[in-house]
């Protein structure tokens, strides 16, 4: 459990599940929180969730409406099978459990319209974790694509990769666990998980694309991608890319952006730079991260305040990840219906 609290109420979360890689990474950022703290554990895999809850000191549920009923729960962490989100996360909201859950909501958009709608209706507020909408590079890259940094944009480009899935000598079959290659848990490969981060960030600089078309490869043979390729065409005739790998670390972040006056680049290891045509590169500054998605939760949570800002950006990304997964599948673009449309 955590030291000292500063905070006059803690926020009592319970974590639903430790199939999801980040939720360790969740369960110690509500530890580090000077107003949160995890108070108990649910897992499908019984055995997993009784050796994390072992490893935090608080119970262990085996069954979820068991612990639902606490009253002493005021939130709850999501990252339960992605596939298990449609019954999972509306049960939470209606025991009256506010919710913070890994990305996708669900990997199409009917039911992740139907999920945010009972959500919606059960009054409690909804975070999807959206990290890098959060961070100073990409609210400094918007502002200096909306700016005229490099006049209209005509080509973006948004890539993610990690190792995950080569062999090494202490993961033969990777590092990451295989349950992330079964799509009855997964509902899909790199793309619905790591590559959620490209989708929604193309959608939040450059908006909704008109059309989708997206190529899979299965290069260490999994049952699902282990890295993707999706195009985003746009109605002024911009093209956008959003790539995601488990393939390789060498390379694992960057955004390039190019535009009728230039170009823009932006890694974590350069930090972003602008050049105009016929001129030479310049460091733009970047302004501090925000809130993190948990701590945009806690805080509106703590005071009954939805953020449709971001469900608005979470429905859009299943839309986009169904588009991409449809293109994949059946060879063809796909026009995205999205969340307003009927």
């Amino acid at each position: 459990m955590a030291g000292v609290r500063v905070a006059e109420t803690v926020f009592r979360v319970a974590i639903l599940s430790f199939w999801h890689v980040h939720a360790a990474d969740y369960a110690a950022e509500a530890e580090a929180h000077p107003g949160a703290e995890v108070v108990c554990v649910w897992d499908e895999d019984r055995e997993r969730g009784r050796e994390e809850a072992g490893k935090r000191g608080v119970p262990f549920y085996s069954e979820l409406g068991e612990l639902l009923a606490r009253r002493d729960v005021d939130g709850v962490i999501v990252t339960t099978p992605t596939t298990a989100h449609r019954t999972v996360i509306p049960a939470a909201a209606e025991a009256g459990k506010p919710v913070f859950t890994e990305k996708v909501i669900t990997p199409t958009l009917r039911e992740a319209r139907e999920v945010a709608a009972e959500v919606e209706r059960a009054g409690v507020t909804f975070v999807v974790s959206l990290p890098r909408l959060y961070t100073g590079y990409t609210k400094a890259v918007k502002e200096a694509l909306f700016g005229g940094a490099i006049g209209e944009p005509t080509y973006l480009r948004v890539r993610v990769s990690h190792d995950g899935a080569l062999p090494t000598e202490a993961h033969p079959r990777g590092w990451l666990p295989e349950r992330f290659y079964s799509p009855a848990a997964s509902a899909g490969g790199v793309t619905v998980d790591f590559g959620a981060h490209p989708l929604y960030l193309t959608a939040h600089l450059l908006g909704k694309p008109e059309e989708v078309s997206a190529t899979y490869g299965r290069f260490t043979g999994r049952n699902v991608e282990d890295h993707s390729v999706a195009t985003l065409r746009y109605a002024d005739g911009a093209v956008a890319v959003a790539e995601a790998s488990f393939l390789g670390g060498s390379s694992p972040f960057v955004i390039e952006a190019h535009g009728t006056e230039g170009s823009l680049l932006y890694s974590p290891e350069d930090g972003l730079e602008v050049r105009r045509t016929g001129e030479g590169w310049n460091r733009l500054d970047v302004p501090p991260d925000g809130p993190t998605p948990f701590e945009r939760w806690v805080d509106g949570a703590s005071k009954g305040r939805a953020d449709p800002e971001n469900v608005r950006a979470a429905l859009d990304l299943s839309a986009l990840a169904e588009a991409a997964e449809v293109s994949a599948t059946e060879g063809r673009s796909v026009v995205p219906e999205w969340p307003g449309q009927r």
